[in-house]
């Protein structure tokens, strides 16, 4: 299951983390939520397979761990959303689409 689309309407935020928001529900370590407005990784779905840190131009990512979590015990946390230049890679590589950039929300609907 992809990153819910509508994630701004549909959760709330809950918490923040290195800068950006954290968008519930969040029952660590087994549900951690989506991290970041602008660039948003849904924790709970990603495999931290990696392709986004390589590809981004702009290192907007930055590994965090997550120990406990079901999927991965390191995610691809949005720690630089701002430098994001909305070039959509991370989108386009990510093999689960747990990432989600504001731009991209209306072509994915």
């Amino acid at each position: 299951m992809a990153i819910d689309p509508q994630f701004e309407e549909n959760r709330e935020v809950v918490d923040e983390h290195e800068g950006h928001r954290v968008w519930g529900p969040v029952d660590e370590p087994e549900t951690l939520g989506i991290h970041g407005t602008h660039v948003a990784v849904d924790f709970d779905i990603c495999l931290a397979d990696g392709a986004c840190l390589e590809d981004c131009p702009v290192d907007v990512f930055e590994w965090v761990d997550t120990p406990g979590h079901p999927e991965s015990e390191r995610k691809a946390d949005p720690a630089n959303e701002a430098n994001c230049i909305d070039c959509m890679l991370c989108v386009d590589v990510c093999p689960v689409d747990a990432i989600d950039v504001d731009g991209s929300r209306e072509t994915r609907i």
